[in-house]
C-alpha cells in the first residue's frame, strides 16, 4: 500500500475499521491527537532530553543494552548506534508493539524488514545514546584488507566469467567513445532493470535482478558528456552503456573503483540512493489530487517498471521525511513505447491537510528540487505472462500501481483476455481518472471497471458500501479453465480484509499480489 493513510478508508464508524484476523504486513495504528509525524518533529526539536543522559554519548555494552527492554525504558541498536526510543513510542505509526520487538537488542534486521527506506538517523538523532562498544580480540595474524587498484586496460576482462551466477562486465573504447558492457547471465525484463547515474565524473550503475543487485561504481578516468545511452538485449541479459568522451584520446584505464564497485548482493542490503530531480509541472486530477511531473538529472538514465515505486525525500524542519509513491504514465493509455523512452517521472499524489510531505510537495514551485530514489518493490511482471484474467482491487490512491498494470495488460500482454478493476472510494469526486477509465472501458472490450462508493450521492446508480464476500464473488467471475491473478492496493484495513476474503474463496499466494509499504 502506497501513499494511503489508514484513516482514509473505510469511513468512520464502519465495521471494517476493526482489524481483520488476516495478517498481510505491517499494521498501522490510530495515533493519539497531537502525535503525528510533524508533532514528533516539533517535540524532538523542543530541547528536551530524549536520551536520559543529559546530552552525553556513551559506549554501550551488550549487557547494558539488554537492561533497557521495557516500555518505559526502551533502547535499541541500529547499525551499531544505540537509541533511546522510549519518547518515540506514542508517535510510531506501527504502534508500541512493533517497537518493543527490538527492545534491548540489535534491531537492524527488524528495521530493514519494514523501514529500510526511512532515515532513522534523522528521525532519531535527538534520541542517540551512543555507539555499541566493540570487544577487543587478540588475533594471531594481522589481516590486511585488499586495496583498490585501477581497472584493467581495455584489452582484458574486469571479471572473468565463471560457473557461478554472478554478473560481470567488460569495457571497450575508441578515441571518442567508451562502451561499458554488463553480462547478467540471465534473461532480463524488457521494462528495464538498469539505473545509471553520472555526476561530477562519478559513474554509478545498478542492475536490479529480482532480489539481487549488481553495482558498478567508479570515478571515470577522464571527463565525458552528460548524455548516456543504455541499450539492452533482454534475451541474453546484456546491458550496454555508451559514453561520449569530451577529449578525443585513449584512456589508460576505465577509472578508479569506489565503494561497492563490482559487487553483487541482496538489494535490501544496499542503502537507498537518491538523485536530485526538478518539478516540471503540476496538474490537477481532482479536488485534492495532483499529477506531479519530475525531471531526472541530465546524467541519469532510469525507467521505473510497472508495479514498482520510488521514494521521495525532503528536508522538513531539519528532519528528512521519506514517503513511497508509485509512478504512473502521463495518461492512462499512451503509446506502448512511452514508458521506456520517457525520462520524466509522473506521480499522482493526494494532498492531505495534515500530510507532512504532501503539503511540502504542494507548496513547491515549478523549478524546485526534490530527491527521488530508484525503483523499489517486489512486484514482478513474470506471473502475468501466463494469466488469462487479471483482477485489480484498489481503494483511493491505491489505484496508482494499477494504472500502469492496466496499460501493460491491454497493450503488451495479449494472453490476458480480460482486465477488471474494482475501484473503491468515498465520494464520486474522489475517483481518479474517472473519465479516462470510462472511455477505455467503452472502447476496449478487454477492460472493465466498476466503482464502489461508501458515501454516494442520491443520483449514484453504481455499487455502494464496502468490500465484502458477495461483492467479490460477483466480481471474480472466473470462466472454467481460466488462470487468474489478483492485485490489491489500499489502506491497511481494506487490504487485510480483502486478502482474507480472497483466500476464503480459494485464492493462493501464487495468484495474489499485495502492494504495501
Amino acid at each position: 500500500m502506497l501513499n494511503i493513510p489508514s484513516q482514509s478508508f473505510p469511513a468512520p464508524g464502519s465495521q471494517q475499521q476493526v482489524a481483520s484476523s488476516v495478517q498481510s504486513g505491517r499494521n498501522k495504528v490510530s495515533l493519539k491527537p497531537g502525535h503525528s509525524l510533524m508533532d514528533w518533529i516539533r517535540f524532538s526539536k523542543s530541547g528536551k532530553d530524549l536520551t536520559g543522559l543529559r546530552g552525553r554519548l556513551i559506549d554501550v555494552t551488550q549487557e547494558e543494552l539488554q537492561k533497557h527492554n521495557t516500555r518505559k525504558d526502551c533502547w535499541t541498536c541500529i547499525r551499531g548506534m544505540v537509541y533511546n526510543i522510549t519518547p518515540y513510542m506514542e508517535f510510531h505509526p506501527g504502534g508500541e508493539e512493533e517497537l518493543m520487538k527490538a527492545a534491548g537488542i540489535d534491531g537492524t534486521e527488524l528495521f530493514d524488514q519494514v523501514h529500510r527506506w526511512v532515515n532513522y538517523e534523522s528521525m532519531l538523532k535527538d534520541c542517540l545514546v551512543g555507539r555499541m562498544a566493540t570487544k577487543v580480540t587478540t588475533m594471531n595474524k594481522a589481516i590486511i584488507p585488499p586495496t583498490l587498484t585501477d581497472l584493467a586496460p581495455p584489452t582484458s576482462v574486469a571479471l572473468p566469467p565463471g560457473k557461478d551466477s554472478r554478473p560481470w562486465y567488460d569495457w571497450f573504447q575508441t578515441n571518442a567513445t567508451v562502451c561499458l558492457v554488463v553480462y547478467t547471465k540471465r534473461k532480463i525484463p524488457s521494462s528495464g532493470c538498469t539505473v545509471v547515474d553520472l555526476e561530477a565524473g562519478v559513474l554509478r550503475l545498478e542492475v536490479h535482478l529480482g532480489k539481487m543487485s549488481y553495482m558498478l561504481h567508479l570515478r571515470l578516468a577522464d571527463e565525458v558528456e552528460g548524455n548516456i545511452s543504455v541499450q539492452t538485449v533482454c534475451s541474453v541479459g546484456k546491458i550496454q552503456v555508451n559514453l561520449q568522451k569530451q577529449a578525443k584520446r585513449k584512456w589508460p584505464s576505465l577509472g578508479q573503483p569506489l565503494e561497492f564497485h563490482n559487487t553483487f548482493r541482496r538489494k535490501k542490503d544496499r542503502a537507498v540512493y537518491y538523485r536530485d530531480c526538478v518539478l516540471l509541472s503540476k496538474t490537477k486530477v481532482n479536488h485534492n489530487t495532483y499529477l506531479f511531473r519530475l525531471q531526472l538529472p541530465d546524467g541519469t538514465s532510469m525507467n521505473v517498471p510497472a508495479g514498482k515505486h520510488v521514494y521521495l525525500k525532503a528536508l522538513i524542519q531539519d528532519t528528512e521525511v521519506v514517503r513511497p509513491y508509485t509512478p504512473v504514465d502521463e495518461k492512462l493509455i499512451v503509446a506502448s513505447h512511452h514508458s521506456l523512452k520517457e525520462s520524466d517521472i509522473y506521480l499522482m499524489i493526494k494532498v492531505y491537510p495534515d500530510g507532512v510531505l504532501t503539503q511540502h510537495l504542494n507548496n513547491l514551485h515549478i523549478g524546485d528540487h526534490i530527491s527521488v530514489s530508484g525503483p523499489e518493490g517486489t512486484f514482478s511482471v513474470r506471473p502475468l505472462r501466463d494469466v488469462t484474467y487479471l483482477y485489480l482491487l484498489a481503494a483511493g490512491t491505491g489505484f496508482t500501481p494499477m494504472a500502469r498494470l492496466i496499460r501493460l495488460a491491454i497493450q503488451e500482454i495479449d494472453t490476458i483476455r480480460k482486465t477488471k478493476l474494482l475501484f473503491f472510494n468515498q465520494w464520486e469526486e474522489d475517483i481518479l481518472w474517472h473519465g479516462e477509465l470510462d472511455k477505455l472501458a467503452a472502447s476496449n472490450e478487454r477492460f472493465q471497471v466498476e466503482y464502489v462508493l461508501s458515501r454516494p450521492c442520491q443520483s449514484w446508480t453504481g455499487r455502494t458500501g464496502w468490500v465484502d464476500e458477495p461483492m467479490l464473488q460477483d466480481f471474480l467471475n472466473r470462466p472454467d479453465g481460466s488462470k487468474c491473478y489478483v492485485c490489491v492496493c489500499g489502506p491497511t484495513p481494506f487490504t487485510e480484509l480483502t486478502i482474507g476474503l480472497l483466500k476464503q474463496q480459494g485464492l493462493t499466494d501464487e495468484e495474489l499480489h499485495v502492494f504495501q509499504d
